[in-house]
């Protein structure tokens, strides 16, 4: 039924790429001369022998993938990349509980951001480097890369990209798949250069700036310090940071058709970005009158704060510039909408997408005239693409198991004693890949240490869930794609 050769030989090469990103951060280990070396020496050797033996299996392999191969492999991919991803922590000690490093770099590789240790300071450098290289590789996909590097996968990797990318409507690519990867991989990279010297030209050291950089182009939200970005109290850098993590908040497909055909006017026609800047100016105004009103702050101080909380919680980031627990708590409801929505389709921020909430929108609107017309035929386009009847009912499909996903585990959590506040949050956040949750036991600051092994068991659950859009996981517990055809 799987073509387990090819999904074999497909898995040897994606270790094989994990362990010379690994290679990377033992030089970085060597450097510092931390005690985290050996540590990287024996996972970057399992790793590497685990990777023979997968493509020892797959020897004989045909390179055809069909859909249900696709789905498998992705999903499959994430889970093996996390667990050989755990090993530098629990070789080193420094997480000795393998639920925590697990849980620590399913969040890293999903972009989450939420964490288990409450001092990363304290972290070897080749470590702290490890955690925000999974989140950097994790931002476009794992897969999304092997595609770019790896020309013999292009027999299915079509199939693959479908699997793996997100958003309900598809961009057109280049007709070689393999191209638009390395474009679009090109312009991450572009933006990841010049977020690094923009830290760096703003006072952070080389280090700090390599590592905030990949996590604010991931959106993903681990830091080098406890205090995240308010650790450098440099206003500046708050600037910088809410700049990057908007811009990769936007569909990397639009950047790079525009950008790469210098036309930028398609920024300003693409209703998913007009959706998502609406979002972001109109919530930040919200939060940053709140804050003047009712916490005093100063007008500039009250823009700043807002504006890099709405941007760290609508791209799915989860840094943060000042303690958001300390807020009216009706600043809460508006940054969980944030949780809920999300940045642009094709980024790497999680949530739903802003483009299901312009599809949302359009859908009511047109349900509004069909009550006016009742025979009328509505037709819902979206930047002249025709959205077709199957789109809207997967879209409706998806809305409602994700709030099922919410309200159930939401309901688990609270059920074993968590605050609700913290329990619907956490969860939105696991699902949404945002990383911090609102609350007072657990607050936007703090690392998710204290949470039970089984709420991080369901974590790590939701945020693989929630990176690869739903369905490409849940599809894997259907009687029917074990089914023979």
């Amino acid at each position: 039924m799987l073509n387990l050769k090819t999904i074999s030989k497909i898995i040897g090469s994606l270790l094989w790429i994990e362990a010379t990103l690994l290679c990377l951060c033992l030089i970085v280990a060597l450097m510092y001369q931390g005690d985290d070396v050996m540590s990287f020496v024996w996972t970057i050797l399992i790793t590497v022998s685990s990777g023979f033996i997968f493509r020892f299996l797959g020897r004989h392999a045909n390179n055809s993938i069909s859909r249900r191969d696709a789905y498998f492999l992705v999903t499959i991919s994430w889970i093996l990349f996390s667990l050989y991803g755990t090993l530098p922590f629990l070789i080193s000690k420094y997480i000795p509980s393998f639920t925590n490093a697990y849980f620590e770099t399913m969040s890293g590789f999903t972009t989450t951001g939420a964490t288990v240790i409450d001092f990363p300071e304290h972290l070897p450098k080749g470590l702290l480097f490890w955690r925000s290289l999974t989140q950097w590789i994790g931002g476009l996909g794992i897969v999304f890369f092997t595609i770019a590097i790896l020309p013999s996968l292009m027999g299915g990797s079509v199939k693959i990209f479908a699997a793996e990318s997100t958003g309900p409507i598809k961009s057109k690519l280049h007709p070689r798949l393999s191209t638009s990867a390395k474009g679009i991989w090109a312009v991450y990279f572009i933006l990841t250069t010049a977020c690094i010297l923009s830290y760096k030209a703003c006072g952070m050291g080389w280090f700090d700036a390599f590592n905030y950089s990949m996590t604010s182009t991931a959106t993903g939200g681990f830091a080098t310090e406890s205090g995240s970005i308010m650790t450098f109290k440099s206003p500046a850098e708050e600037y910088v940071c809410t700049l990057f993590c908007f811009l990769s908040g936007v569909n990397f497909t639009l950047l790079y058709t525009s950008v790469a055909g210098i036309k930028f006017k398609q920024f300003f026609h693409n209703s998913e970005f007009r959706f998502y800047t609406v979002l972001v100016a109109s919530f930040t105004i919200f939060i940053a009158l709140e804050l003047i009103f009712k916490n005093n702050y100063d007008v500039e101080h009250a823009f700043r704060s807002s504006v890099f909380q709405v941007v760290s919680f609508i791209t799915t980031t989860g840094l943060f510039s000042d303690d958001a627990a300390k807020w009216p708590h009706v600043t809460w409801v508006v940054l969980a909408a944030c949780m809920f929505f999300g940045a642009c389709s094709g980024s790497t921020s999680g949530g739903i997408k802003s483009m299901r909430g312009v599809m949302l929108i359009k859908i009511v609107r047109n349900e509004m005239r069909q009550i006016l017309h009742p025979n009328a035929v509505l037709p819902m386009k979206i930047d002249g693409y025709n959205v077709e009847m199957s789109k809207r009912v997967t879209l409706l499909a998806f809305i409602g198991m994700y709030l099922f996903l919410v309200f159930v585990c939401g309901f688990v959590m609270i059920a074993a004693g968590i605050d609700s506040t913290n329990a619907v949050t956490i969860t939105l956040s696991c699902l949404g890949n945002v990383g911090p949750t609102l609350g007072l036991e657990i607050g936007p600051t703090m690392s998710w240490n204290e949470l039970p092994h089984f709420a991080k068991w369901i974590g790590s659950l939701l945020m693989l869930v929630g990176r690869l859009e739903l369905f490409t996981v849940l599809v894997l517990f259907t009687p029917s794609f074990w089914k023979e055809h």
